[in-house]
Parts: C-alpha cells; sequence; structure tokens
C-alpha cells in the first residue's frame, strides 16, 4: 500500500560512513538505531538536518543552548521541520488516498491532506496528554525531588493545542493499549473512531536459560531515568530489598540532579544500548520491573518476555492487554514500592514459580507477534480507505 516513507534519518549499516562511525561507539549506536529494513530502501524520503544537529549537540553536551521546545535542533522543532516537508509532498501529491502519521508531527500534514480530500490516519502511541499531565502534577506534589525528570509539566499551550488539533483532524486512530484508548477518549478531542492495535515483538527460540538455585533474582529496568517509568518506586522498594536482587537500569538520565550519581553507583547503569544487544542484555535477567504512571504502550514488555523474563508492570500499560497476572508476570498498582518490593521477594524466594512464570512469558510472546501487527494493520487501512473511497 505505500507510496512514500518519510523520515529523518536513514542510517545504511557496513556503509562507509558507517565504518567510520565505529570510531565513536555511542554515536554508532545512536545512528544504527535509526537504519530501516532493504525492502523499504526505495520508499525512503529524509529531512535530516535538524535531527542531525540534534544528535550532534546531544554528543557535545550543549542541548541547553540548542534543544528544548523553541530550540533549533529541540525533538519539537525536528518534528515540525518534518511536518513541514511531508505537507508539502502532500499538496502535489496525485494519487495517495491517505496518510498516515504521527502523534505532535502532524498537524501540517493533515491540514494539507483536507485540503485535497486525503484521508487522515493517526497512529497515537502515547498516552493523551491531558491524563498525562494530571498524573505528572500529582508526582510533583508527591515528589517534588523528581520534578526535573517530569518532562510534560514543561509543555507549552501552542504544542497541546497541536495535539488536540491533529486528533481533531484524524478520520481514524490508532493506539496500541487498552489504557491509551479511554485517555483519548477521556480528552474529549476526538470523534474518529478509536482502534486498538497491540504492538508485538519478533519470535525468539531461545529457551529460558538455566540458572543456579544460588544465583540471586536479577531485575532490568529499561527505559528514561524518570518518575514517569516510576523509577523512584522500584529504587525504594531496592533499597528495602537489599543485597537480595541484582538491578541494572537501562537508559538516559533526563535530569543532571536526579537520580544522583550516588545512587547510579549502586546499580549496574548502562545509558543506552542498541537493539540487539539490548534484547542479550535481557537475556541476562529474570525479571523486567517497568512501574510506569503512564505508558502508551512498553515495547520492553514483549521483549521482555520473548526472552524468557516476568513481566511486573501498572495498570497504566499494555500489562492488562498482555499479562495473566500471577501467570505470566505481575499487574501492580501505580506508586507503590510496596507491591514491587513484595513481588520481587516473592520471586526470589519461589525459583519454582519463577520459572514457570518464564515460560509461561515466552509462551505468551509467540502470540504477540509483529507479523500479526502488520496484517492487522494492513487491513485497517484498505477498511479505512474503502470507507472513505465509498462515503
Amino acid at each position: 500500500m505505500l507510496d512514500e516513507f518519510w523520515t529523518c534519518i536513514n542510517w545504511r549499516e557496513n556503509s562507509l560512513l558507517d565504518s567510520l562511525a565505529l570510531r565513536f561507539p555511542h554515536l554508532c549506536r545512536e545512528l544504527r538505531r535509526r537504519s530501516f529494513a532493504r525492502e523499504l530502501q526505495p520508499y525512503i524520503h529524509t529531512v535530516g538536518w535538524r535531527e542531525w544537529g540534534r544528535q550532534i549537540i546531544g554528543q557535545l553536551g550543549w542541548q541547553q543552548w540548542f534543544g528544548g521546545e523553541n530550540g533549533v535542533f529541540g525533538i519539537d522543532a525536528v518534528y515540525q521541520s518534518l511536518d513541514r516537508r511531508v505537507a508539502t509532498r502532500v499538496a502535489s501529491a496525485p494519487t495517495s488516498k491517505a496518510v498516515y502519521a504521527y502523534d505532535d508531527g502532524a498537524v501540517v500534514t493533515f491540514r494539507a491532506a483536507k485540503a485535497r480530500g486525503i484521508l487522515c490516519i493517526y497512529e497515537h502511541p502515547i498516552v493523551h496528554w491531558r491524563t498525562v499531565r494530571r498524573l505528572q502534577e500529582e508526582e510533583a506534589e508527591l515528589h517534588p525531588e523528581w520534578a526535573p525528570t517530569l518532562g510534560a509539566l514543561t509543555d507549552s499551550a501552542e504544542k497541546l493545542a497541536r495535539k488536540d488539533e491533529e486528533l481533531g483532524l484524524a478520520d481514524a486512530v490508532i493506539t496500541p493499549t487498552s489504557f491509551a484508548r479511554q485517555s483519548i477518549l477521556d480528552g474529549k478531542t476526538v470523534t474518529a473512531p478509536i482502534h486498538v492495535l497491540p504492538y508485538g515483538t519478533d519470535a525468539c527460540d531461545t529457551p529460558v536459560r538455566p540458572r543456579s538455585s544460588l544465583d540471586k533474582l536479577r531485575v532490568i529496568f529499561v527505559g528514561a531515568l524518570t518518575q514517569a517509568k516510576g523509577l523512584g518506586y522500584l529504587l525504594e522498594a531496592m533499597e528495602k530489598l537489599g543485597d537480595e536482587i541484582e538491578l541494572s537500569l537501562v537508559g538516559r538520565r533526563v535530569s543532571a540532579e536526579v537520580p544522583g550519581p550516588a545512587v547510579l553507583g549502586k546499580y549496574r547503569w548502562i545509558p543506552s544500548l542498541p537493539h540487539p544487544e539490548l534484547l542479550e542484555e535481557m537475556s541476562r535477567h529474570d525479571v523486567l520491573v517497568l512501574p510506569s504512571l503512564h505508558e502508551g504502550f512498553g515495547l520492553v514488555m514483549t521483549e521482555a518476555m520473548s526472552r524468557g523474563l516476568v513481566v511486573m508492570t501498572t495498570s497504566h500499560t499494555a500489562g492488562p492487554d498482555l499479562i495473566s497476572d500471577g501467570t505470566d508476570g505481575f499487574i501492580i498498582p501505580i506508586r507503590s514500592s510496596e507491591a514491587i518490593e513484595e513481588k520481587l521477594s516473592l520471586l526470589s524466594r519461589e525459583k519454582e514459580r519463577r520459572r514457570a512464570m518464564q515460560e509461561a512469558a515466552r509462551h505468551k510472546a509467540l502470540t504477540i507477534q509483529w507479523e500479526d501487527y502488520r496484517r492487522r494493520l494492513v487491513e485497517l487501512a484498505r477498511e479505512v480507505v474503502g470507507r472513505g473511497l465509498n462515503s
């Protein structure tokens, strides 16, 4: 169905530039995250200069001067630059029947599409901003020391108005979880049908690795080091559990103040990993804990399940749609270090139950494949286009 695919950076692995980038391992890892399948290459168009600038200032540590919502190389500027360029293309596209765009990067494109009678399919992969704002404002009051990590509190009125306009222009909205769908309905800014289409994972035939009964429980957290991910509650639980459990943190700091070096020094911390290395790192652990206050989906959960990890997450994620509580994972309340402590202690003590849950998680992941997502997405896109042409 694809006419064109627009993005910012199309990095080609094993190219001359890729070999040169190997001299800068961190940069190379970031760039390889922006590579695409060979089959997609003929369709790709790029608008890359702002994203290149964002990567460079990130390497140089200059985000405070050129990043941020109004910065020339901030993520908002990157999204809006791509949006404007795609809108220009849509205005001259003679045969396209629909555009498919994402939250916070679609408003100008959708305006151009509407002017030409082109359908607008909108993927909203996150929780609606009103729900996010409410949860983060509550969290800032409960734990003001973590407030610097709550980025949604600084979103401007203009940015939030763009998000509302995007939803209002959409002919169909796609979101990955029941919780995200409900948040959009609660936002009261959309009249289009909202379809829940869960993301998938890749099949993994590797069995759960045998572990010695003397080994400590190995726990991993993957995501930005922010209280929006509930990190503070995991760290509170770890303080109570002491040496009973080993914790690895994989993710970037979003604040220079919290979590501080003294906290990070207690655990194994990896700021970033390319996707294949992240999956391998997961395979060395027993449990993934993702105690998010809000999560559009949480792809790390399906990836961890495919590697045979027990996933512990909250009801504000894809967890309720994916996990059978107590069988292949745990659903816990938000803001509950006590629940995290209780479940981790149980898994540490009851090794046979842990192994059974790990196997159950791996088998569950086999039913949540990307191929199913692709098939359902194509069916949905054809349905939306067909309905639009017949109306």
